[in-house]
């Protein structure tokens, strides 16, 4: 099964690997002994960097799984919704 994201793989890769930098930069941040609102600083980023990575991942599974679960029909279209509203529920609460 192809999954929705698989046209943007690369660019989430990517992404992931420059957040991936960051919260290596801010462990480095912390053991050098930085000034805390600096660490919040680079840590808000960081987390703002990933909830775009997950509005990428949300935005490709709507456009493509649950596309095609609800040109399907049937209780596949229904599961495909609950776990897209479950899936923006999280990241709302995150």
């Amino acid at each position: 099964m192809e999954h929705g994201y698989n046209a943007d793989k690369d660019k989430v890769l990517a992404r992931l690997s420059r957040i991936e930098g960051q919260v290596r930069g801010i462990a480095r941040m912390v053991e050098d002994d930085t000034y805390c609102i600096d660490v919040l600083t680079q840590v808000s980023a960081a987390t703002r960097a990933l909830e775009n990575v997950a509005l990428l991942l949300l935005d490709d599974h709507l456009d493509h799984c649950v596309r095609n679960a609800a040109i399907s029909g049937g209780p596949e279209a229904d599961e495909k919704l609950r776990e897209a509203s479950q899936a923006i529920a999280r990241l709302v609460r995150s």
